[in-house]
């Protein structure tokens, strides 16, 4: 059993050991404290809250804040009002719970009969931005997190501006890498634009805890970032390692700030996971086939066209009516547009439209900026594979012609001495014709076909890379507009899929 889930059964163990305790000094039998929801009944009697508290116990995330205020509500009964105690006490329940139950020191005072502490506003707003900050970093980090879509990557499934909620609770919630972290911040403190967030001299190591489903085909997802281990601060936008293929490495060096950044605080990517480990992914035509079945595209997904006219202008009146965002005319008849495959028969339809073809990058086409940037494999956009996707246990032949696909894994991603010599391959000093996975992988590719920054470009997703799933969109903000003009009623309060 993995250390973090023993210590968590142990710091569950030991919070019921406290309020078994805590349950008999109030003067109830300690075994009610073990009971489930029956314990609640009763824990509330002895903090001296009113029953309706047991409703917001029933409510997913609000649960959170309330136990955490009846661990504060408790603590109080055992006169441990200050302001460090009670943050300590939230903080850790597994201590604070079994120290006031076991210690012949320590003494319940039913609440009524408790005299009143008169505290002074700052007091009273200092409890509660403490309580409201711990309670909302352990339902961010363990959870559910809010997130803003920036890029246009994934339209028209999800668009920029809108606002959704992640769960880490379906994919399993982690570890944090960098415990020690700036409340509510992600890379940088909050007015600054280099100045970290977080300490790195305290690093944990990967665990995640039991999911309650795994992803899988179509999932939207949302994750670190891989290629966001190394960053040219100048140029955020842009791979670091985009930026050594075009310049060379010393050049980058010379001209860029480069620092590197922990798993949890790389760039956070939103994609459709279109394959999962074990799946062998292939690309034709722009059409996607997993193990040699069609994968079937989103309802929204867009692709590029080249739209011809016969010389009269296409309006911003009717590309608004297709709801179509990313265009821009060539000539003065030939238009590039972004756009489904509605919008595009539509536009098919129209009497001045002359031709409506999608675009599409050639079998065989290489492109350099396309994983894994070697000639051996002249991959594109549109005609992309057959590749595996690695899954944890499965080995593989590496040898000089496909170690392209694998080495970032091998050296990074799993922290293996990796060198290619001669023709043979040495994996920690010693030569190997195989390799055999330890983690899973996956394959995420974007709505927007054409526009999206995806594993085309930058190639797998390790498991430790997972955020969540991505559940809800709650707002939807168009950013051409002002608010409250820019507020989308028909895109917000809908489920993602």
């Amino acid at each position: 059993m993995n250390i973090y889930m023993l210590l968590t059964i142990m710091f569950f163990l030991a919070s019921l050991a406290g309020l078994w305790k805590i349950f008999i000094k109030a003067g109830y039998k300690g075994w009610e404290a073990i009971v489930p929801f029956y314990n609640i009944y009763i824990w509330l009697r002895i903090i001296d809250k009113p029953l309706w508290w047991y409703f917001f116990i029933l409510v997913p995330f609000i649960n959170v804040f309330t136990l955490l205020l009846m661990v504060a509500e408790t603590l109080k009964c055992f006169r441990k009002d200050g302001l460090g105690e009670q943050a300590l006490g939230v903080l850790f329940p597994f201590v604070f719970l079994p120290w006031l139950g076991f210690s012949e020191k320590q003494s319940y005072t039913h609440p009524s009969k408790i005299p009143l502490v008169k505290k002074t506003a700052l007091r009273e707003w200092a409890d509660a931005i403490i309580f409201a900050v711990i309670a909302a970093t352990l339902i961010r980090t363990f959870m559910l997190e809010a997130y803003t879509i920036p890029t246009s990557s994934m339209e028209k499934s999800l668009l920029v501006g809108d606002y959704l909620f992640v769960s880490k609770l379906s994919y399993g919630p982690k570890i944090p890498r960098t415990p020690i972290a700036f409340p509510f911040t992600h890379q940088t403190l909050p007015l600054t634009e280099h100045t970290k967030s977080y300490l790195e001299w305290i690093s944990l190591s990967h665990y995640r805890y039991p999911a309650l489903r795994s992803i899988e085909n179509n999932h939207v997802v949302v994750f670190h970032y891989p290629e966001g281990d190394t960053v040219a601060l100048q140029d955020q936008h842009i791979s670091y390692y985009r930026l050594v293929q075009e310049m060379g490495r010393e050049m980058v060096w010379d001209h860029y700030d480069v620092i590197s950044r922990p798993v949890d605080k790389r760039d956070n990517y939103i994609k459709r996971c279109v394959a999962i480990p074990g799946d062998t992914f292939k690309l034709r035509d722009g059409i996607i086939y997993i193990n040699n079945e069609v994968l079937p595209d989103p309802e929204l997904v867009q692709h590029n066209y080249r739209v011809t006219t016969d010389d009269r202008p296409i309006s911003s009146r009717l590309v608004n009516r297709l709801d179509i965002t990313e265009w821009r005319q060539v000539t003065q008849n030939s238009y590039i547009i972004s756009m489904t495959t509605v919008a595009a028969r539509e536009l098919e339809g129209l009497d001045y439209v002359t031709d409506v073809s999608r675009i599409m990058h050639a079998k065989g086409q290489g492109e350099r900026h396309i994983f894994p940037h070697h000639r051996a494999f002249p991959w594109n956009e549109d005609n992309y594979g057959p590749l595996y996707i690695p899954e944890k246990g499965a080995t593989v032949e590496v040898n000089p012609e496909n170690i392209a696909l694998y080495e970032r894994i091998i050296s990074v991603y799993e922290g293996h001495d990796l060198l290619v010599e001669n023709d043979r391959i040495y994996i920690n000093g010693k030569e190997s014709n195989t390799y055999t996975f330890e983690m899973d992988y996956y394959w995420m590719v974007g709505d927007n076909r054409h526009n999206s920054a995806d594993s085309r470009y930058w190639g797998f997703v390790p498991e430790d890379h997972i955020v969540g799933r991505a559940m809800f969109v709650w707002l939807s903000l168009s950013p051409d507009r002002g608010f409250p003009a820019n507020i989308r009623f028909n895109k917000s309060l809908r489920v993602i899929r």
